[in-house]
């Protein structure tokens, strides 16, 4: 790339100077209308502003929902939940596969009882709840609405989201445990599923954020996101599924880096962009046309150098979403390129969000930036460039085929690659690691998670297992399988395990054996 020449992080040209004749053929259009560039909202956060959500959860259940308590008593609006490793792709605490990632990444959840401890005291009728969650997401729904019922709350009543986004597994992330089809089949019943039993629950979280901080540009995050959303919706189509039914509880779940012009463009490119393909794909609700996300800040863009110096990436990040309308944010903990957040870097994250919301003007009007001859211009040119890739996956038969031919994986490569690059010549600074260093001796409080956590897990599934009823577990089991088998929806017998005490280790395993492993 010319020197001279400024680019943005997805390589488009930034002008020296943009006017009005840059400004691409203006509409008079509205927020809350077709095609939404402006916002879903008419009122956006006059209205309401965006839920303010934090995402935790690691060690046991008990420690996780003590965090939860606090960050409720600080002002969060949401919850969102972190799992550990084994709980992500199937396995009980004591399986052989879970030894030294026990608890670590996120909570260890094995059962119902895990479960009851996570949300103890906590109505799940009063609060939204968010769980990153994506080949167990059906089983963790699943221990959701169990809980619920038994806490005898209105399931009609019930809001969240699970991720379930297993697209972007196979693409950029890694925790998948079927192949492609079978994992889009169980994704196509929890859609059905909920749109009965559960229709306030967000069915899915298309997710562009593990596509970013796998190395994507701006450009590269809407387009492969869009693109699986599409194919989720082609095969909830090809089910009988009514795309004006469950169109609108799908929701996107986006990142926020640091170029702020380039990701406000990013978001008004990607909901009038998701408006169109819904269009076409034959949905007359507009409500089923709106793309609603939630962001989460870039964990990629946090450095270990100088850790402060996060809390402003944060800001700008948080400005970013805020700007672009988002629905709901979690900001990260400056210490997060370090460890897991402290109790103090995660009320300095919320605080940032509770800043930009009372104290900076940015939520008091509809999308600020419109009208504004760069952020125009750039939206026009990210969603040109995100067109041209969707083209190319639709040439090759949609998201599963391009991810099974490589060149998903591939282009995110190249892109990671192409930016680390970038930073070794020094092309691309930043701040603390390539240039303004200082001689540091890093004093920030790290949180530790100890390697007993499995020991408490396994004991309490060892008491688990010696208290059920072990004949109705076998044939829940059993009944699994023969409905997985059959075609018939798996989501009523998995509801039904989980409150007979199954495990989710069991659980996973049952259709393990029926579908195979994804390698």
């Amino acid at each position: 790339m010319d020197a001279q020449k400024k680019y943005t992080d997805s390589g488009i040209e930034v002008k020296q100077l943009y006017s009005g004749a840059d400004l691409p053929p203006v509409t008079d259009e509205k927020p809350g209308s077709y095609p939404f560039t402006r916002g879903v909202q008419p009122d956006m956060y006059r209205g309401k502003l965006w839920t303010m959500r934090q995402y935790a959860g690691f060690s046991t259940a008990e420690e996780s929902n003590k965090r939860y308590h606090y960050l409720l008593s600080q002002g969060v609006s949401g919850l969102s939940v972190a799992f550990d490793l084994p709980t992500q792709i199937g396995y009980d605490s004591d399986h052989a596969l879970a030894e030294g990632e026990v608890g670590k990444v996120g909570v260890a959840i094995d059962s119902i009882e895990d479960m009851q401890v996570l949300f103890k005291g906590i109505k799940l009728e009063d609060v939204s709840t968010s769980m990153t969650i994506n080949a167990t997401g059906f089983i963790l729904l699943s221990l959701y609405v169990a809980l619920a019922k038994q806490q005898g709350a209105d399931l009609k009543k019930i809001s969240g989201t699970i991720q379930n986004d297993i697209l972007k597994e196979y693409a950029a992330r890694g925790t998948y445990i079927y192949p492609p089809k079978p994992s889009m089949r169980i994704i196509t019943d929890i859609f059905e599923w909920c749109s009965q039993e559960v229709p306030k629950w967000n069915t899915i979280s298309i997710s562009g954020y593990h596509i970013r901080e796998a190395g994507s540009t701006a450009v590269q995050e809407i387009a492969f996101t869009l693109s699986n959303g599409k194919a989720y919706v082609q095969a909830a189509q090809q089910k009988g599924l009514d795309i004006n039914v469950f169109g609108k509880r799908l929701s996107f779940f986006f990142n926020a880096h640091n170029n702020l012009f380039e990701e406000v463009a990013k978001f008004r490119a990607a909901r009038r962009m998701w408006a169109k393909i819904m269009k076409d794909l034959g949905a007359t609700d507009p409500k089923a046309m709106m793309l609603r996300f939630h962001t989460q800040t870039g964990g990629s863009t946090l450095t270990a150098q100088q850790p402060l110096n996060n809390i402003s990436r944060v800001t700008i990040q948080t400005l970013a979403a805020v700007l672009g309308g988002t629905q709901s944010l979690h900001t990260n903990g400056y210490d997060e390129a370090l460890s897991l957040p402290t109790e103090e870097a995660a009320r300095i994250a919320l605080r940032t969000q509770q800043i930009v919301a009372y104290e900076s003007g940015a939520a008091d009007t509809v999308d600020p930036l419109a009208g504004s001859y760069y952020v125009e211009a750039l939206t026009q040119e990210v969603e040109t460039e995100a067109w041209k890739l969707i083209e190319k996956i639709d040439a090759m038969g949609g998201s599963v085929s391009a991810i099974e031919e490589g060149f998903i994986q591939d282009e995110i490569a190249r892109s990671a690659y192409d930016y680390q690059r970038n930073i070794e010549s020094g092309e691309r600074i930043i701040v603390g690691v390539n240039k303004f260093q200082v001689e540091e001796h890093n004093n920030t409080p790290i949180l530790k998670v100890d390697d007993s956590i499995r020991l408490v897990q396994s004991e309490k599934l060892r008491t688990l297992r010696n208290n059920r009823d072990h004949a109705k577990c076998d044939q829940l089991l059993q009944l699994l399988s023969d409905k997985a088998t059959s075609g018939e929806n798996i989501m009523p017998v998995v509801v039904e395990a989980v409150e007979a005490k199954c495990t989710l280790g069991e659980i996973a395993d049952t259709l393990r054996e029926l579908f195979g492993e994804y390698r």
